[in-house]
């Protein structure tokens, strides 16, 4: 019995020594690579060894009492009891008092100093959580996209975020947080976190909240939603582009230039069925119905330069011909739970429409 519960507990250590050793250098939190990140890394580091010092010293007394007061059949009475010892009960009050007011104190100013709004020169972001993706909108530069929010480096973002509904055959999806109606649909609580640049904060139906990022150098930072929000919610990542400031410049350029426009082809049959069968859901600036009225994305993506992003789907899928037209052929049999239905496209409509969205760039 006593080895198996070694070998039990062996193991159980073991296990933990190894997911502490998975690799997970994408997401991790321990390794910051902005200023407020930074921020709660360096809250994270005291107040670890402070709870680290405290177990040690809690379990080692502990064990210390279970050993030296263990039953022994030579021990006839029982050991001296300690309650009602006036001088320990004040020194075992006052000591994690004093313990939870020095932690309390860096924490707060911490938290106070995250939830203040950057001032100097600060790209304004907001931020829609969908299920189960992300929209990005850039309401100084005109912009609108999805799963890949672009930032420069060396710069405070400034993200303002809710959770909208569906839109789906119910409402037009607000474009802003404060212009949503009162009614959000189906929409649910989600959570952003990309934990090398910010901690989590919640996206919260009919409630703004607000969250500031800064990366201080180029690369791609991965996130997702923390706050379980349904079937897809494993699902529902997104990416962190940080370019420096002459390279963000130019994404804004490209953004903000017309989609490229259809050549003979596939691309300009695509079109058709796009305007067929795709716009009840989504948009691409310059493409009007056929009542010549600007289309409006009302609860899927944006789609203009599509083509230049390098995921779709939540960020759960690559943008390759493949996993599109996988995506297109029956997108709740790729995505649980997925609101995009199956349309019963026939190959060569597939066909036609993957080559329309290639040539989003």
């Amino acid at each position: 019995m006593r080895r198996r519960t070694i070998l039990v507990l062996g193991l159980v250590a073991l296990a933990a020594v190894a997911g502490a050793c998975a690799p997970n250098a994408t997401q991790s939190a321990l390794e910051p690579k902005g200023p407020y990140a930074q921020k709660g890394f360096d809250l994270f580091v005291p107040v670890f060894w402070v709870a680290t010092a405290i177990f040690f010293i809690v379990e080692g007394v502990l064990l210390f009492f279970i050993i030296r007061y263990r039953h022994r059949k030579a021990r006839a009475t029982m050991p001296p009891q300690v309650h009602g010892n006036t001088k320990l009960e004040i020194g075992w009050t006052i000591l994690p008092t004093l313990i939870l007011a020095g932690v309390a104190v860096p924490t707060v100013a911490t938290i106070w100093d995250l939830a203040a709004e950057p001032q100097g020169e600060v790209l304004q972001v907001t931020v829609l959580a969908h299920q189960w993706w992300w929209e990005f909108d850039y309401p100084d530069q005109g912009i609108i996209t999805a799963n890949e929010l672009h930032i420069p480096t060396g710069q405070p973002v400034y993200l303002t975020m809710c959770a909208v509904g569906l839109g789906y055959e119910q409402q037009i999806a607000p474009s802003t947080c404060q212009d949503q109606p009162a009614a959000v649909g189906d929409s649910v609580i989600h959570s952003f976190w990309v934990p090398e640049l910010a901690g989590t904060q919640d996206v919260i139906p009919s409630r703004t909240t607000y969250l500031t990022i800064q990366a201080d150098e180029p690369g791609t930072y991965e996130g997702q939603c923390k706050e379980f929000c349904g079937l897809s919610h494993a699902y529902m990542k997104f990416k962190v582009v940080a370019h420096d400031p002459a390279g963000f410049d130019g994404w804004i350029a490209e953004q903000q230039a017309p989609a490229a426009p259809s050549p003979p082809g596939d691309p300009e049959a695509g079109a058709g069925v796009f305007l067929g069968t795709c716009t009840g859901c989504h948009a691409i600036a310059g493409l009007e119905d056929p009542n010549g009225n600007p289309l409006i994305a009302n609860g899927g993506p944006d789609l203009t330069h599509f083509a230049s992003r390098d995921c779709f789907a939540g960020c759960m899928l690559a943008t390759t011909d493949e996993n599109l037209r996988r995506w297109l052929e029956n997108p709740p049999a790729v995505k649980a739970g997925s609101w995009m239905p199956d349309y019963g496209l026939s190959d060569q409509e597939l066909d036609q429409l993957v080559a329309f969205l290639n040539a989003l760039e």
